[in-house]
């Protein structure tokens, strides 16, 4: 996802602190939705509304919080960054697609082959995705070390996809998490693109709140086929598993993601979500019980390596651009 550009400018040290929360809070959806697999008879669909829908009321409270705080109604309404109808319908519809591809896929793979594997695979392949869709839909040239990245990511999939034993790693929730990487890279690719065009998104919370509105009804069909309301024998605790990750990875954790995005470089950033899949994977093993084989450890580094090695190609082709572009700015 591209930088906002309608919220104030944080302090540097403080939005990194907000991207390191959010990918930490991140990195817990996952061991949630499990913990909810275990306790009840939900689906990933209707568990990707409840996410949705939940998401977007605690979003949409936020300004009618802001509003009770005096002094705080003015600095509430920020100028937008000027967008068409057309364009904020685009953008509001194809990332609200997006994100439920992502999402839904994300929890199934989780529900399939576990939670650290369903991550890796899901946070690993993403990147990959998006530098070979910018390459194919913009021109945008991946450059040796974005070659040696995606070599690599291939490479890691290919070794939790074969060396998993069958057991640990399962071939359908791979396919998943490669779907669920699949819905991220087409809605950071389509943000991208209207950020090249000069009508990036407005980046504000009543947007990504509208765009999780948009996930949540493009899921309701499906979730109400599956099961919308689940079984169970421990409702109070299922409830409390939904509201956390309604309002930790998902309302809080986008809202840092986007107010520290804003001011760090996007390389930086791609290496900080590196704890999602981090945390995941701590979780994992902690919490749910799950074992790691050596392949599976293998295939992560490889993933997690490929995603380092973007991030640092980004990083000095954002250097090189600058440089060149100094002598023109004396």
């Amino acid at each position: 996802m591209s930088n906002p550009q309608s919220l104030p400018a944080l302090p540097v040290g403080r939005s990194l602190v907000h991207l390191v929360i959010a990918g930490i809070a991140w990195g817990t959806a996952g061991a949630a939705g499990s913990l909810v697999f275990r306790n009840s008879d939900m689906g990933p669909l209707a568990l990707s509304f409840w996410r949705c829908a939940g998401g977007l009321l605690l979003l949409l409270a936020v300004p009618a919080l802001r509003l009770l705080r005096p002094g705080r109604a003015r600095t509430a309404a920020a100028a937008p960054v000027a967008e068409t109808r057309r364009t904020r319908l685009i953008r509001i519809v194809g990332t609200g697609l997006g994100l439920a591809v992502f999402q839904t896929a994300y929890f199934a793979a989780v529900e399939s082959t576990g939670l650290a594997v369903g991550t890796v695979v899901t946070l690993g392949a993403g990147p990959v995705l998006i530098a070979a869709g910018a390459r194919v839909t913009m021109g945008e040239r991946l450059g040796l070390g974005g070659l040696s990245a995606v070599v690599g990511a291939l490479a890691g999939l290919a070794v939790l996809v074969l060396g998993g034993g069958g057991t640990e790693v399962r071939l359908a929730g791979v396919g998943y998490a490669v779907l669920s990487a699949a819905g991220f890279a087409s809605l950071t690719l389509l943000t991208r693109w209207l950020g090249r065009t000069g009508s990036g998104p407005a980046g504000s919370l009543a947007g990504t709140a509208w765009t999780f509105g948009v996930s949540a009804v493009v899921v309701l069909p499906l979730a109400v086929v599956e099961g919308l309301l689940p079984h169970t024998e421990d409702v109070v605790r299922l409830l409390l598993l939904l509201l956390y990750v309604a309002a930790i990875p998902t309302a809080l954790a986008y809202a840092l993601y986007f107010a520290g995005a804003a001011v760090v470089r996007a390389a930086t950033v791609s290496v900080i979500m590196l704890l999602e899949p981090v945390s995941a994977a701590l979780l994992a093993v902690t919490l749910l019980g799950e074992e790691l084989t050596a392949t599976t450890v293998l295939g992560t580094v490889l993933l997690l390596a490929a995603v380092t090695g973007l991030a640092l190609a980004e990083a000095r082709s954002a250097a090189e651009r600058r440089r060149s572009a100094e002598p023109a700015a004396v």
